[in-house]
């Protein structure tokens, strides 16, 4: 059942703001808004009070917004961040962009940027080039996964912390990307080694809710070797990835997505072929994750960089992918 909501639009004229569930633990669809930088403070807050409780939201018909009106919207629901490593697109401060000819196929899956300490809070993601058929995202509740172990996993899963990093396998993970495209997207991606550990139960600092904080930048468990990590990890990750903690987006042109990063893992499903698919999005400044025992995220690498040298390795990096 759609939940309808009336809100009073900036000429006085009464509008609807409808939310519809999408699939049992996750995801609704809301119409009767036109995405802007200049909406209410009461609709913003409607829109963000839906994000929490669906973890993502979706959004249609928004073919109206440009780069610089989806930075400006967004910073009506936070602080806008740069990528760590990736160059923003031409022209935009913050724009992250994720184009499948030079390797932006997000096909595992992941919670955005977990290799720094206080990684995004949100996300918020416009379709610019969408395939005729293919190239759907799901997206997964962390916060279900976590509520439904059984008590002994809970147990193990509270006491245990992680290492995370961006420098992973690429190769493992997009085996079908041209190595050249692949070596040239990794030497950007990885300019800069992050590492950081995380508590794998994190408390979510608004709803006070516990989720597992897992994806494809994880390393390793604190303290076990790589097998006993690999092993624990596929028991914990396949509880998040159960069909039923997930909703699955067909993408349109013009679609807008948001989603609560802190609460939620994603996968763009790599179905396309070599047709052309191109996303653009906006991550929003996040806090450093707490833990169930109170203990706060460590970050391991890069220490002692100063932002200048961070901001020179980027740019080394971008002209020897050239």
């Amino acid at each position: 059942m759609s939940e309808v909501i009336e809100r009073e639009a900036s000429n006085k004229a009464k509008q609807q703001l409808i939310i519809s569930p999408i699939s049992g633990r996750i995801g609704a669809q809301i119409s009767g808004v036109k995405l802007s930088s200049a909406l209410s403070a009461e609709t913003v807050q409607q829109i963000y009070q839906a994000l929490l409780e669906y973890k993502v939201i979706f959004f249609r018909n928004q073919q109206h917004l440009d780069d610089q009106e989806q930075e400006k919207f967004a910073a009506l629901l936070g602080e806008p961040v740069r990528h760590p490593t990736v160059p923003t697109v031409e022209g935009t401060q913050y724009l992250l962009e994720l184009d499948s000819r030079y390797g932006g196929r997000a096909n595992s899956w992941h919670t955005d940027v977990t290799f720094v300490d206080a990684y995004p809070k949100l996300s918020i993601l416009r379709g610019v080039t969408i395939p005729e058929f293919g190239g759907d995202t799901t997206w997964a509740n962390t916060e279900t996964a976590y509520d439904e172990l059984p008590e002994v996993l809970k147990e193990l899963a509270n006491h245990l912390r992680a290492v995370h990093s961006n420098d992973y396998d690429y190769v493992g993970l997009k085996p079908d990307v041209d190595p050249d495209v692949l070596a040239r997207y990794k030497n950007i991606f990885a300019s800069v080694v992050y590492e950081t550990e995380h508590p794998v139960v994190r408390v979510h600092p608004e709803t006070g809710k516990r989720s597992l904080l897992l994806g494809h930048f994880f390393k390793r468990f604190v303290g076990l070797n790589a097998r006993e990590s690999s092993r624990i990890y596929d028991i914990l990750q396949e509880r998040v990835i159960r069909p039923e903690n997930t909703v699955r987006w067909r993408w349109q042109a013009g679609d807008v997505v948001i989603w609560d990063n802190r609460a939620t893992q994603h996968l763009a499903v790599n179905d396309y072929g070599d047709v052309h698919r191109v996303v653009r999005r906006v991550t929003l400044a996040g806090d450093v994750p707490v833990g169930v025992d109170g203990r706060n995220s460590i970050t391991i690498s890069p220490k002692g960089l100063s932002a200048a040298e961070l901001e020179q390795a980027k740019r080394d990096a971008v002209l020897a992918a050239k």
